[in-house]
């Protein structure tokens, strides 16, 4: 629920053509993940980062990294609070992701 508020509060604050939807769906997704790396204690592979921004990020979105910033503050602040099995079932969604794209080292 906070994503969606989050999201939505950035897509209707900021200005027409500033930052596209797509941009900012990734910036949430890899925030997400990265946010979730030393809470879920999983370590990444900083290369299988650079990789997955050069194939999925436009060179020339300047948005993204700031978007990708709040994501990653929000979501560590978000794990702080989460139950027990909350934590559980979304480190492993994130751990799964992860070794998806082959961040997990």
């Amino acid at each position: 629920m906070l994503r969606v508020i989050f999201v939505a509060t950035i897509v209707f604050s900021a200005p027409v053509g500033a930052q596209s939807f797509q941009s900012m769906e990734l910036a949430t997704n890899l925030g997400t993940v990265l946010g979730s790396e030393g809470g879920c204690n999983l370590s990444f592979s900083q290369a299988a980062i650079d990789a997955w921004i050069d194939n999925n990020v436009d060179a020339s979105d300047m948005g993204f990294p700031g978007t990708l910033s709040m994501m990653v503050q929000g979501i560590e602040f978000q794990m702080q609070s989460m139950s027990g099995s909350a934590l559980t079932a979304h480190c492993r969604a994130v751990e799964r992701t992860a070794r998806h794209y082959s961040f997990v080292e």
